[in-house]
């Protein structure tokens, strides 16, 4: 017997279809929501994490910048001590320096030479003097640039030709003015430390071909 469906089942079928879809879009999009509320819950807790970590580092930075000053002003302080210190040394050491200045002064002028002033500025003394030649002048810059332990960098300022007394004692000098630096004690001293540590090495140095 051949049977014969009246319903319209297509059309059923059609709305079966449309119900199933819009049921998937549904869930897609309940699915989707509950992704989306994971991912931001997590990344909201990452951004958490993170600002607490750089909040952290900040007040880590804030507490080195605060012992970086301390160490800052106690450098400071010790730099202001020690150069307080080296005055206190510099002025008990420099009590005996005049006696040494005249004494090479006096040591060191070459014969033909008379020294008329002296007038110390610091670390430096102006010698104003008579000579009886530019040549003595020369010399007696000479012994003080290479001989004298306390006194280094004589300039010559000034040489001019002058005359001294009257009539048939009348003598032509050459009055000259020279700056010289003076050495403190302790920079003698130092000096005079690398000049042996110099000479030791000098020694200890092997000769050519050993």
């Amino acid at each position: 017997m051949i049977k014969i469906n009246l319903l319209p089942h297509r059309e059923e079928k059609r709305k079966q279809q449309i119900k199933d879809f819009y049921s998937l879009l549904l869930l897609s999009a309940i699915i989707g929501a509950l992704i989306a509320i994971v991912v931001g819950a997590y990344n909201s807790n990452q951004i958490s994490i993170q600002s607490d970590r750089v909040n952290f580092i900040k007040k880590e930075n804030a507490k080195l910048d605060d012992k970086i000053k301390e160490i800052v002003d106690l450098r400071q302080e010790i730099d202001a001590l020690k150069a307080r210190q080296q005055a206190v040394e510099d002025l008990q050491g420099d009590r005996n320096q005049p006696v040494f200045l005249l004494s090479e002064l006096v040591k060191f002028t070459p014969e033909g030479v008379y020294l008329q002033s002296l007038k110390q500025e610091v670390q430096k003394v102006t010698v104003v003097g008579y000579a009886q030649s530019q040549e003595r002048v020369a010399d007696y810059i000479r012994n003080l640039s290479g001989k004298s332990e306390w006194m280094y960098k004589p300039e010559l300022v000034d040489i001019h030709s002058a005359g001294i007394g009257q009539g048939r004692d009348a003598k032509k000098v050459y009055e000259f003015t020279i700056n010289v630096a003076i050495k403190r004690p302790r920079e003698k001293d130092e000096a005079a430390s690398g000049a042996a540590a110099t000479g030791d090495a000098e020694k200890n140095r092997p000769a050519p071909g050993q």
